[in-house]
């Protein structure tokens, strides 16, 4: 990263711009491991259980145009 002196118990504050972060990011890609690709398959309803949502949650997701209209 572009600040060395960061301390390991707090992120680390970025000092330069965006140009300095793709340098960063380019350095990186040899340590990324890409994974084999694995073909997303869509799971049946009946394999999700348990999944519980707030009565509170939902209807604040209903209150929102976005997801309740």
């Amino acid at each position: 990263m572009t600040n060395p002196k960061a301390d390991s118990s707090r992120p680390a504050e970025y000092d330069g711009d965006l140009a300095a972060l793709r340098g960063d990011c380019a350095r990186m890609v040899p340590h990324w491991a890409v994974p084999e690709r694995a073909a997303a398959r869509p799971v049946p309803p009946s394999l999700i259980h348990g999944v519980r949502v707030p009565a509170r949650s939902a209807r604040l997701l209903d209150a929102m145009s976005d997801y309740g209209d």
